[in-house]
Order: C-alpha cells, then sequence, then structure tokens
C-alpha cells in the first residue's frame, strides 16, 4: 500500500497542498531548508580510500594484448608490484561499525582506509563482497559513539520523491546534493554494474559518490549510490542507486557470517511483454513476464509454470522484467515459501514456488586436464555452473571453465562447451577426460551460439 508522504521541514511538517495554498507565516517557513536532514543522514556517510596491489608485466610492447600474451607465455616471471589508489563513499548501518558501500569500490582492495565526518579514522575489513549486487560490507573495530542510518521500504519510495545524495566525490570532501526520484526499477545502461534494478534519481552522483546514501527527507536510507550515465565522466543528471531493500539482505547475509549474497535461483529465461504479445495473447494491458525456457530442475518448474505462461506477481510484488524477477528473489531469499500469479490461456493461476539455490547435480566434478592439456581445467553442466557461467538452460555437456599458459594455444577458450570428440558424444567430464587421449582429435565445440570443430594431432 502507498502512503502519500510529506514533505518534512526544519522543525516540522507541511504538506504539499498546505504549502501549495498558504503564505509563509515566519521566517522559517520563507527559508526552507534540507540542513536539519543533513545534519542527521551526513554523519554516518563516510569518505573511503583504498590501496591495491597488482602486478604488472613489464614487456616491450605496451598495450598491445595479442604481443603481450605472447611474450609472458615464453618470458615469464617479469613482473613489477604497482600500487593503485581509488576512494569511494560508504554508509554507516550499524552502530557496532558496520559499513556498507560498493563491490566496486572495496571489493578488490589491499588496504581499506574509512574516514567519518567528524574526521575519525579507521583501517576496515571486508566481511562480504558481492560482485552481482555490486554491494560490500565492512567491518570497522573499536569505534565508539557510531551514528548509523536507519533503512526505508524502498519499494515505498515513488517516481517525484525528493532525496538527498551524499558522497565524496572526486575526493573533494563530504558532499551533498539533492534532486528527485526520477524512475524506478530501471536496467541502469548496459555499463552500469550490479543487480539491474535501480533507483533512478537526478540527485548529482559523480566518481567519488559510489557507495554513498541516497535518503530520503526523514534522513532514511534508499539506497547506495553506484553508477552514473555519462559520456564526460561527470554527472548528467542521471544517477542509479541500489535499492535498499537489496541492501537490507547484503547486511544480513553478512551478520550470517555469508561472504557473498546468497541468492535463490531462477531457472527462469523470459522477455518483457510487450504491446503485440499482450495483444496476441488478449490481455487488458502488457504487463508480467513471458516464459521463453524453464529449465526442469527450476523450482518455479515445480510450482506449475511451464514455457509460454505469463508470471504476474512474485509475493505479492507486480514483476514486469526478468531483472525485476531477479531483484525481487535476491530480496526474498532462500528457503521460502511464496506466492505467484501467472496466466495460462487468459486465465490467471495461483500457485506456490519454494525460493532454492541452484542445485549441483549431476556433480560437477571439475578437472585440470594434464599432458598437452595441461592449464585446462573442465567441469559437468549442472544448473549451479549455468547460473555462474551465464549459460543457456538448454546447455548440456562439458564445460571449459580456464584456460592458463600455453593450453592458449590449442584454440579452446572458457566458456567453450564440448559437446563430442572424433564423432561421439560427452558424458561428462570424467568421459572426456580419456577421449582427450588420443593422438588424433576432432573437438566440437559450441561457442556461444556458434558450433565449430577443433582439430588436433596427426
Amino acid at each position: 500500500m502507498r502512503y502519500l508522504r510529506a514533505f518534512i521541514f526544519a522543525l516540522g511538517a507541511l504538506s504539499a497542498p498546505a504549502f501549495a495554498q498558504t503564505v509563509p507565516q515566519s521566517q522559517l517557513e520563507i527559508s526552507l531548508s534540507f540542513a536539519p536532514v543533513v545534519k542527521q543522514a551526513a554523519p554516518a556517510v563516510v569518505n573511503i580510500y583504498t590501496k591495491t596491489v597488482v602486478d604488472r608485466r613489464r614487456t616491450p610492447f605496451g598495450d598491445d594484448k595479442f604481443f603481450r600474451d605472447f611474450f609472458n607465455e615464453f618470458f615469464p616471471g617479469r613482473t613489477s608490484k604497482r600500487i593503485e589508489n581509488s576512494l569511494g563513499s560508504g554508509v554507516i548501518v550499524d552502530p557496532s561499525g558496520v559499513i556498507v558501500s560498493n563491490h566496486h569500490v572495496v571489493g578488490n582492495a589491499d588496504e581499506i582506509r574509512v574516514v567519518l565526518q567528524d574526521r575519525r579514522e579507521f583501517q576496515a575489513r571486508v566481511i562480504l563482497s558481492d560482485e552481482k549486487s555490486d554491494l560490500a560490507v565492512l567491518q570497522i573495530d573499536q569505534a565508539e559513539d557510531l551514528p548509523a542510518l536507519e533503512l526505508r521500504d524502498s519499494d515505498t519510495l515513488e517516481v517525484g520523491d525528493l532525496v538527498l545524495a551524499i558522497g565524496n566525490p572526486f575526493g573533494v570532501g563530504q558532499t551533498v546534493t539533492s534532486g528527485i526520484v526520477s524512475a524506478l526499477a530501471r536496467p541502469g545502461g548496459r555499463r552500469a554494474r550490479g543487480a539491474g534494478y535501480f533507483i533512478q534519481t537526478d540527485a548529482a552522483i559523480n566518481p567519488g559518490n559510489s557507495g554513498g546514501a541516497l535518503v530520503d527527507l526523514k534522513g532514511r536510507l534508499v539506497g547506495v549510490n553506484t553508477a552514473i550515465l555519462s559520456r564526460s565522466g561527470g554527472s548528467n543528471g542521471i544517477g542509479f542507486a541500489v535499492p535498499a531493500n537489496l541492501v537490507a539482505r547484503v547486511i544480513e547475509s553478512a551478520s550470517q557470517g555469508l561472504s557473498m549474497l546468497e541468492r535463490p535461483w531462477l531457472g527462469i529465461r523470459g522477455q518483457e511483454v510487450t504491446g503485440e504479445i499482450a495483444e496476441a495473447m488478449a490481455l487488458g494491458r502488457p504487463s508480467g513476464v513471458l516464459v521463453d525456457q524453464l529449465h526442469p530442475a527450476s523450482a518455479f518448474a515445480a510450482a506449475g509454470l511451464k514455457t509460454g505462461d505469463i508470471l504476474m506477481t512474485l509475493d505479492q510484488d507486480p514483476v514486469n522484467s526478468v531483472s525485476e524477477l531477479s531483484f525481487r528473489v535476491a530480496t526474498i531469499g532462500t528457503g521460502r515459501l511464496v506466492p505467484l500469479t501467472y496466466m495460462r490461456a487468459g486465465k490467471t493461476r495461483t500457485a506456490e514456488v519454494k525460493l532454492t539455490r541452484a542445485p549441483e547435480e549431476p556433480p560437477r566434478n571439475e578437472i585440470a586436464l594434464d599432458g598437452p592439456f595441461t592449464g585446462i581445467t573442465i567441469a559437468n553442466i549442472n544448473p549451479a555452473v549455468i547460473e555462474e557461467q551465464e549459460l543457456s538452460l538448454t546447455a548440456k555437456g562439458v564445460l571449459v571453465s580456464r584456460v592458463q599458459g600455453r593450453a592458449r594455444r590449442l584454440g579452446l577458450q572458457p566458456g567453450d562447451i564440448v559437446l563430442g570428440v572424433n564423432g561421439s558424444g560427452v558424458a561428462d567430464s570424467a568421459a572426456l577426460e580419456l577421449m582427450l587421449s588420443a593422438e588424433r582429435l576432432e573437438i566440437e565445440v559450441q561457442r556461444g551460439k556458434k558450433r565449430g570443430t577443433i582439430r588436433l594431432g596427426g
């Protein structure tokens, strides 16, 4: 249920209609300000400085990838250490020293320094980092009197709500910008990191704001700023924040000792219902997700869904894209039995689905090959592998999961699916290992949507 929210000012609240119809009666009403909200929220937003040690190979070929890889293969070990510095922001969400930021800010850092608004500095450690959501949870110890932001249910946000973005843009120090919620459930563009389901705002967000707070006018955290849409690298008034409901799940996962967010597995490929699809299927209006593919081991298949069905709601929330469906199951978590509605042949049906992780069945049985294939690792394809590698739900065979060193010259690449060898199908990774011992090989490979043959020996 949506509630009509009032604008919160200074020492009181004035509803929008009242404000529009009333002549200001005092200096306080004339000089409306975000200052009270900033005073409440800003102390819980921190500046983050990181150092990352990276290995850099010295070659005479500069940035030319082909010759650099060739040089590294025959002259290994010529590396130098280089320190990369970066900056970002974070939000204290628990007085015990729990901080939320972005994975791309702290996920690979070797040293993390957190600076509070009151200039106190602390070393921090990462306790959870989740690349898929682009969220990370930090812990600082031996800190007292820490302020913390309350999280708001991000599903209650509406387009047009006023918000403030607080962070450390360009390293100039803590900065506050204001704007509105421009859109909800945005994919974030091709370059956006993270979950693909964002709050869009026109509050100015720049490099360094990543990991900072997007707050409402009660000082509650509604999102974690994570990306901008820009050609120049500066703010163009299109910024994206990870909704607070997903942030809450990440915090909960960290409190349970998990190192990354545990997501239920969809096992679904689908598409948004367009006007044409709605008309063809006799729907009143375009809504829902048309199920194109459904893995037989999916929990949604067990709940009764079939290809061609239109999934309308999950846990009473509407779903209008696969990214929105992924967001919903991520915020719900595993182990719950949740209601859903779907349409089949023009009729609305209901069911319940128990959300679970992708099963490891059959076992992936990873094998590191030897001999001429040393450097190549293979694995059986199962739902867990399909999810990790973002394979087609119909993928079968054995996956090439890793290719290193001189094995690159054989022509196989990570992500290749081996379908057969010398005209015979491949049952599993153990069988493939034996089949590759032949002197002459014709390896049938699927790479993306294309199939080809790699010939070796003889």
